[in-house]
């Protein structure tokens, strides 16, 4: 009984550092990191970086990780053995989907991945896939969640609101993605995004918002998000990369979807002028 409670205590301790290390950083990740990954990216797809630093991979994979550790710390509390079964669920079927839609087009349209987002499984998907997937997922969750209020204790409310919310973020990925050469569909209406994408995004979502409300106990991962001012910063790292991306590249009606996303985040009432006096460096 007195090792269990030694190891209570080890693991209430390394939170509670992990969760100092992003507060103290809340800036630098939520605000630097993205600002110089919008940089990067454009200048390799532009051709202005030298040959070892265009669409490096290990620092596409360092500040994909970074900009995820406020969501990946803040939820880590409430990630137990259930919790992670259901991920690991989610986690198989991103991978699955994928190498379906590369393989056979469907349900997203036929595209190819452009550049090398690190390691690839079976040569043909991301190994980080799940890294730059699940967290989009959580977020577009954990947003409904705050601004339904109430409203968010129905599923019918819920779960399509987060699917909306799983799509809407797609709608801001894919434009600034095709556009600094990430992937490339065959045609496409949307900033050269077709409209099948978007289907396949809604059958995706779906699964994974279901999988995602199936995992967690929603009243103590409410009061978890409410209690954490940092765990949506990933949102807000999502934002400022890629939508200012879009922004660069004229690709308007997606900017504009990500500056709805700056209001859903506006109305969490966490992210306002007092949010940069807190978050900005001291040093």
């Amino acid at each position: 009984m007195a090792d269990s409670s030694r190891d209570g205590l080890t693991r209430t301790e390394v939170q509670r550092r992990l969760e100092s290390i992003v507060r103290e950083n809340r800036f630098t990740i939520a605000v630097v990191f993205p600002a110089i990954g919008a940089i990067t990216l454009v200048a390799s797809a532009e051709g202005w970086l030298p040959g070892p630093l265009e669409y490096n991979p290990l620092l596409i994979l360092f500040g994909t990780f970074v900009m995820r550790s406020p969501l990946l710390v803040g939820l880590l509390p409430r990630v137990g053995w259930w919790a992670l079964g259901c991920l690991g669920v989610l986690t198989v079927y991103t991978y699955a989907i994928e190498m379906v839609g590369v393989r056979t087009d469907w349900p997203y349209g036929a595209f190819e991945y452009t550049i090398q987002l690190g390691p690839m499984l079976l040569g043909e998907v991301p190994l980080a896939l799940p890294l730059f997937f699940i967290p989009l997922v959580l977020n577009a969750y954990l947003l409904t969640l705050l601004l339904c209020g109430s409203w968010a204790d129905s599923a019918l409310v819920r779960l399509p609101v987060a699917i909306a919310a799983v799509v809407a973020i797609d709608l801001v990925l894919d434009p600034a993605a095709v556009a600094v050469g990430f992937w490339a569909f065959e045609e496409g209406v949307y900033y050269g995004v077709p409209v099948s994408n978007y289907v396949g995004w809604v059958i995706s979502g779906t699964v994974a918002v279901l999988l995602v409300d199936l995992a967690f106990d929603r009243e103590a991962l409410l009061a978890r998000v409410r209690n954490c001012e940092f765990i949506l910063d990933d949102l807000v790292s999502f934002v400022l990369l890629w939508g200012s991306i879009n922004l660069l590249y004229g690709n308007w009606i997606a900017a504009a979807v990500a500056g709805g996303f700056c209001l859903g985040l506006l109305g969490t009432g966490r992210y306002d002028y007092a949010f940069l006096e807190t978050a900005k460096p001291t040093g």
